[in-house]
């Protein structure tokens, strides 16, 4: 494989897919992109719901659970954040960008900041210096899987620092810099997000104890120190342990096999092959995407249990190999057949 200089376009393989075929995949749906969108908030407004009527008329234990069921959901905003960032979620534009400001309010998000990274993490996936939104090897230790699974107090605290230093106009960090330093205009947008964030959450803290519902806060503005394991379990296995500087989406991303409300909950983000792959595919296509191109994915994981069995086999080598990397087995290339134009179809795959 020769040698890629820094900022060069990555020649990825694709999975063969016909014009015909990616035509209809990236097709968004208002109704599909409603149903996905409102249905998570409506999980949401459910949980968050039950937590503060338990608040105000059941015992304190029925309550800490329902604040706990309600963190565990609510750790899941960021995948919608994530899709609404690709604008392939809704076939009306107003109507994507409305929601990701909902979304990047609700989950303490800057969504300046995740469109700048995560377009370049799309472009260049897993490859250093020009991604440095995922960078391998990632390490987990007991400890802290147990505090992201029960209770982070950090939580908060990270989100007041890192909001309190951009709201100043300083940014920090090799990656930040590479991102803005040559865009004032975007930056000035990163700044002027921040302070909205700090001023909206504090407001919510400010009235809410003025009027007595201690709740209202915890439910809006703290969910994120309660129940991340579950999150946790999905979001991290979509790199970790696998190869980085290769041009082939299936031997740097993950994809899994999970039950349908998870996967809901989850955005489809567990088909992230597929998405990194063919990213304009609207995530509710995913899973048919998937069927299309089965035939030349490698073993997809069946359950969190087993992706993480396989997860922690490798994570348990690299301490004795630091630079062992795990290689999916792939099956042989299919014959060529007639799809979609190189051009046209790496075209459809980038991000809108």
């Amino acid at each position: 494989m020769s040698e890629r200089t820094q900022g060069e376009a990555v020649k990825w393989y694709r999975c063969q897919v016909s014009r015909d075929e990616l035509a209809e995949l990236n097709r968004r749906s208002d109704v599909l992109g409603f149903l996905q969108t409102a249905g998570f908030l409506g999980v949401l407004a459910a949980t968050g719901t039950a937590a503060f009527l338990s608040s105000l008329y059941w015992p304190w234990y029925a309550t800490l659970a329902w604040v706990y069921l309600h963190g565990v959901c609510w750790h899941f905003l960021i995948n919608g954040f994530h899709e609404l960032i690709h604008d392939s979620v809704f076939k009306t534009r107003a109507l994507n960008r409305f929601f990701l400001w909902v979304y990047s309010f609700l989950g303490q998000y800057n969504h300046i900041a995740f469109w700048a990274s995560h377009t370049e993490h799309h472009k260049y996936t897993l490859h250093p210096p020009d991604d440095l939104e995922v960078v391998l090897p990632q390490r987990y230790s007991l400890k802290g899987v147990l505090k992201t699974a029960f209770f982070n107090p950090w939580a908060p605290y990270h989100f007041i620092k890192g909001n309190l230093r951009l709201s100043r106009g300083r940014l920090e960090g090799k990656w930040e810099h590479h991102l803005f330093d040559d865009n004032p205009r975007e930056r000035r947008k990163l700044f002027n997000w921040s302070r909205f964030l700090l001023a909206g959450h504090l407001g919510i803290a400010a009235v809410s104890i003025y009027f007595g519902y201690w709740i209202i806060p915890v439910l809006l503005s703290l969910p994120k120190c309660f129940g991340g394991g579950l999150h946790f379990l999905c979001n991290s296995a979509q790199h970790v342990g696998l190869r980085d500087n290769v041009p082939d989406f299936r031997l740097c991303c993950r994809t899994i096999y999970l039950n349908p409300i998870l996967q809901f909950l989850y955005w489809h983000m567990n088909y992230h092959t597929e998405h990194h792959m063919y990213a304009a595919v609207p995530c509710y296509k995913l899973g048919r995407l998937h069927r299309l191109i089965k035939k030349e994915m490698p073993h997809c994981p069946n359950g969190l249990y087993e992706t993480w069995t396989q997860i922690a086999a490798i994570l348990e080598r690299q301490k004795s190999e630091p630079g062992y990397q795990f290689e999916p087995e792939l099956p042989p290339k299919p014959p060529a057949e007639k799809h979609a134009p190189r051009e046209r179809v790496e075209a459809a795959a980038a991000l809108v």
